[in-house]
C-alpha cells in the first residue's frame, strides 16, 4: 500500500499510511525539504578549509556538495543537523550551533 503525500494530513486512519522505511521511487526525498527537521545547524568557515574534503562522503544526507574539487555551501534544505561532518573536519571548518541557523548566516567562498 502506498500513501499519497498530498493526502497526508487528511483524515485517514493509521492502517491507511504507507509504511516506514519503505521506498517506492528513486530520489523523492529531494522532493521533501527535510533541513526542517533540523535542531543543530552546521555553519562553514571557509578561512579555516583546507579542502581536504573528508566531510562531503561521510554525510548521510549528501548537503555537502562538491563543485570543481571544492566543497560547495551546504544544502539547508536538507541538512539534518547530524554533526557528523563537524566531527570528521579535522581544522574545525565546520561549526554545530544549536537551533535553526538562517541560510544568509553561511559563511561563504564567494
Amino acid at each position: 500500500m502506498r500513501t499519497d503525500v498530498n493526502k497526508i494530513n487528511e483524515q485517514s486512519t493509521h492502517d491507511e499510511l504507507t509504511e516506514g522505511l519503505m521506498i517506492f521511487a528513486g530520489a523523492t526525498s529531494k522532493d521533501f525539504k527535510t533541513g526542517e527537521w533540523r535542531t543543530n545547524t552546521p555553519i562553514f568557515y571557509p578561512e579555516k578549509c583546507k579542502q581536504c574534503l573528508l566531510c562531503a562522503p561521510v554525510c548521510p544526507d549528501s548537503c555537502i556538495p562538491v563543485v570543481n574539487s571544492k566543497r560547495d555551501r551546504f544544502d539547508y534544505f536538507h541538512c539534518k543537523g547530524c554533526g557528523i561532518c563537524a566531527v570528521n573536519c579535522p581544522f574545525g571548518a565546520i561549526e554545530m550551533v544549536e537551533g535553526q541557523v538562517p541560510m544568509k548566516k553561511e559563511v561563504t567562498n564567494g
